[in-house]
């Protein structure tokens, strides 16, 4: 019977730096999901404070809405009100106007709070846009490490995990940078 050869492709075991690149690549991929992971949850915190500010806005503006409602009606009422004999207001105008008056101060008071909780929400946005947006740059600087190192494979150039290291490490210290914003 005749033997058969069969031939091994030795690139990798020849290769030693080989395993450390793809090593580092699996590092960084690593990496890479945990910084994905925390700029998605950044944004859609953001998208969830911005709904609770919107919300908050509108509520506000029910609230003017219906001050200034108040307000016009007793206004009216103070211009048509019947009066007695003496020209004064009858007593039912006068309850009229002091509820329509009590209900236009309630109103306003109201108004205040709901603008604060409103303004309150929009700063959380605010953060959450910055975390956000630091998260982002450091995935971006991550991926690009992760194609920089990869490219070691193509060219055997050991310039490539080089850079592919410095711009995930970079990467890395971008995302961290978020705990100095929150600290």
């Amino acid at each position: 019977m005749a033997e058969i050869e069969i031939h091994h492709e030795t690139g990798h075991s020849a290769d030693p730096a080989g395993k450390t690149v793809g090593f580092l690549v699996g590092i960084i991929g690593v990496l890479l999901a945990a910084v994905t992971i925390c700029a998605h949850r950044a944004h859609t915190a953001a998208v969830i404070h911005r709904t609770e500010a919107n919300d908050q806005w509108a509520y506000y503006q029910a609230k003017k809405i219906r001050e200034n409602t108040v307000s016009t009606a007793a206004d009216v009422l103070a211009a048509l009100a019947p009066t007695d004999a003496k020209g004064e207001k009858t007593e039912k105008a006068t309850q009229a106007m002091q509820k329509l008056q009590s209900q236009r101060e309630k109103f306003s008071k109201d108004a205040e709070g709901i603008q604060d909780k409103a303004k309150e929400k929009d700063h959380e946005t605010t953060q959450d846009e910055a975390l956000a947006l630091r998260y982002d740059l450091g995935e971006g600087l991550l991926e690009l490490g992760l194609v920089l190192s990869s490219l070691y494979f193509l060219g055997r150039q050991k310039f490539f995990p080089l850079m592919g290291t410095i711009a995930a490490l970079a990467g890395v210290a971008t995302a961290l940078s978020v705990f100095l914003l929150t600290g």
